[in-house]
């Protein structure tokens, strides 16, 4: 199979392109959805595994993006973008296959075995990374690149909603009725998966890449580019602080809801839908207001949302009642997709707007692995702290009495897994004030973006009315014109 650049692509070329890129997305996701976020935690929970294995877990697809040094090493040597992301797609996707059919086999499994197969599924999936972005960087149109992701990633979680739904109800009435068959179900789960990701390689395969043009300066030089570079170092600082702070945290929720809350899973996919779905809605508002503002005021009004959402978390549990958990778990899931949605989206978008254009894969390589290094350290450390605070906590409460009546009640309680929340919730609040260093052409203040959001907003909910009682008067007269008749 040959993948020769193109030193100009047509349009038809590039609408091609686009689309193929879309399908690979989709495949992309179906593979996620088999076998990552609680499904992942689930399976790892079920072969026995520690609080710092999960942390592991959650931290080797960060820290394996050292691995993209190679990529850069790979690109200089044979500058073809596209050669590189689809044969290590292919290496990255084949370990899926092994660990389902080692577990089907061999009928158990280990949670080593599991990171051991999944370390090189992260490791090619990272050579991957830098030419699959700097290849996309390329391929779409710059003014574009805001709108397109957002289409991009609502059509994989899309998918990744009704896949996700499908499968934890399956795993339910599983576990209720042939408990003793969970694990294999798992297996399959990887199995299918690998061979999903090996299809959207192949799609990957068919679109079409324009000529790269690197420098020539030796490798280290090349490293050097993007920290001589002030405003992109000042990304580097934030983003890798920013990621840390969130790390430390997030990959606890799901352990804290199985292992603490003792949800089924399918309650727990249930409220991750619940975020992805309000994510979709809002992904195309974020990526129309990040290609006609800037980046950085989608992150300085997105951002803050999504601290006050890991807050939240410290209060799920405090009290025994199971619908007001329930309730306060959905509004913290709701905020977090409209929040994560804009967080998500305008961090790979100002990577790719302040990486300049000839030495992109360098640049986009260095921010990927240095935040990655940040990044992978917050699991780890969670995990640590999460066995340090396990015999620890912290409770407020206040309490009334009278002659007559006596209630105590309780205001914040912290223990194990909150502490991690709370810690990584003021972490995260530290790593925003970073942003401000930050310097993005077309910058546009955060309170004129809440502002025109506010306004945009308040005129779609207005629209939505007035033209949803047009459609409706006339069903409304037919009524009221039967009703004199009779």
């Amino acid at each position: 199979m040959r993948f020769t650049p193109k030193k100009n692509l047509t349009q038809q070329e590039v609408a091609k392109g686009l689309k193929l890129v879309i399908w690979d997305g989709l495949a992309a996701e179906a593979m996620t959805s088999f076998t990552g976020g609680a499904f992942l935690v689930a399976m790892a929970l079920l072969l026995g595994a520690s609080n710092f294995q999960i942390g592991l877990l959650a931290a080797m697809p960060l820290f394996t993006n050292v691995a993209q040094l190679l990529s850069v090493l790979l690109v200089k040597r044979y500058n073809n973008r596209r050669a590189i992301a689809v044969y290590s797609a292919y290496l990255a996707r084949l370990p899926l296959i092994v660990i389902g059919l080692s577990i089907l086999w061999f009928s158990a499994g280990s949670v080593n075995l599991l990171i051991f197969f999944l370390f090189f599924h992260y490791f090619f999936g990272s050579v991957a990374g830098p030419s699959w972005n700097s290849w996309m960087k390329d391929l779409v149109p710059e003014q574009a690149l805001g709108s397109y992701f957002s289409k991009r990633t609502r059509y994989t979680q899309t998918l990744n909603v009704v896949m996700s739904l499908a499968l934890s109800l399956m795993l339910d009435y599983i576990k209720s009725n042939y408990p003793g068959a969970e694990l294999s179900v798992y297996a399959w789960f990887f199995v299918f998966a690998g061979i999903a990701g090996m299809a959207g390689g192949f799609i990957l395969s068919k679109a079409p890449e324009p000529q790269s043009y690197l420098s020539d300066d030796n490798i280290l030089s090349l490293f050097k580019l993007p920290l001589k570079n002030y405003n992109f170092r000042k990304l580097l600082i934030f983003n890798s602080a920013w990621v840390f702070a969130l790390n430390i945290a997030t990959p606890f929720f799901t352990v804290f809801m199985m292992k603490t809350m003792q949800l089924p899973i399918s309650y727990i996919i249930a409220l991750s839908v619940i975020s992805q779905l309000f994510s979709i809605l809002t992904l195309r508002m974020w990526g129309v207001f990040s290609d006609r503002y800037s980046n950085k005021s989608i992150i300085a009004v997105s951002a803050p949302l999504y601290i006050l959402c890991i807050i939240a978390w410290c209060f799920v549990g405090i009290y025994t009642s199971v619908a007001g958990n329930i309730a306060l778990l959905i509004l913290i899931h709701i905020f977090t997709g409209i929040s994560t949605a804009g967080v998500n989206l305008a961090l790979t978008n100002i990577g790719l707007k302040l990486a300049p254009k000839q030495e992109a894969v360098v640049y986009l390589s260095v921010k990927n692995i240095i935040t990655a290094i940040c990044s992978s350290i917050g699991p780890l450390a969670g995990g640590m702290l999460a066995d340090f605070f396990a015999e620890r906590s912290l409770r407020i409460s206040a309490s009334w009495t009278s002659p007559y009546f006596e209630k105590t009640l309780k205001l914040f309680v912290l223990q194990e897994w909150n502490f991690l929340f709370l810690i990584g919730a003021l972490l995260a609040l530290a790593a925003l004030e970073l942003l401000v260093k930050v310097r993005e052409t077309g910058e546009v203040s955060k309170h004129v973006v809440r502002r025109i959001m506010r306004t945009s907003i308040k005129t779609n909910l207005k629209e939505y009315f007035i033209i949803g009682n047009i459609i409706s008067m006339h069903e409304q007269l037919r009524a009221i014109i039967s009703k004199k008749k009779r």
